[in-house]
């Protein structure tokens, strides 16, 4: 099937919002603020890129919880792609960031609670992936996958959501008791900053179908061999 508006306007509204965002993130004026200056244009790019890793694990875990109540493949297969979307933009959001700190901090990595706490989630969806290709019977790699990928969602939530806000030693905004760049970010700012996240989101959600799409045409031609 073709692309059709009707169906398909959230993607080409997807693209259309990166397309805005990335020319835009280079383009417009930007506050000059203390220590990051013209780099806060990172901000399109790195911070965009956790929430939509965020929104992704999200998917993943509600796939998770819904395959463990109705045992439909369906919800584990979307389950397993949702998260390797998630860590795309993990590591995205990774190595955008390490380029920031870079500049901002003069090194790429420090012992900061919220990059410590983001290598061990990243970790622990890897291991999510190294679980499911270690086991070959498929309702019980679903099940076992599913279990871990909550216990995985938890973590996520402590290392990444709770601790560097209770930490008085990270250097990221909102953390450690700084101030939230969120709540004071500039309207020029915020007119990108907002697009991206939903364009990326989008794109991700149209990557997630891509993958279930060929993991559903791998399945039905590993049918007819047998």
């Amino acid at each position: 099937m073709g692309f059709t508006f009707k169906n398909d306007w959230w993607k080409f509204l997807g693209l259309a919002l990166i397309m805005y965002s990335v020319i835009a993130g280079f383009l417009i004026k930007v506050p000059d603020l203390d220590m990051i200056h013209q780099s806060i244009r990172n901000l399109f790019f790195h911070v965009v890129m956790w929430f939509s890793m965020m929104v992704m694990f999200i998917i993943g875990v509600i796939s998770s919880i819904r395959y463990l109540s109705a045992f439909d493949m369906k919800f584990d297969r979307l389950a397993a792609q949702a998260v390797n979307i998630g860590l795309l933009f993990g590591m995205l959001g990774i190595v955008t960031g390490m380029e920031w700190a870079k500049f901002t901090w003069g090194t790429p990595w420090t012992n900061d609670p919220q990059l410590n706490g983001a290598a061990v989630t990243i970790l622990a969806y890897f291991a999510y992936l190294v679980l499911r290709s270690s086991l070959d019977e498929d309702q019980k790699r679903a099940r076992i996958a599913a279990v871990y990928n909550i216990f995985a969602f938890v973590l996520l939530i402590v290392f990444i959501g709770i601790l560097p806000r209770i930490a008085n030693n990270s250097l990221h905004p909102a953390a450690g008791g700084n101030a939230s760049t969120m709540a004071t970010l500039d309207n020029s700012l915020r007119i990108v900053f907002y697009p991206a996240i939903i364009g990326w989101i989008l794109i991700g959600c149209w990557i997630i179908q891509i993958r279930l799409r060929l993991a559903d045409v791998r399945h039905r031609l590993l049918e007819m061999g047998d």
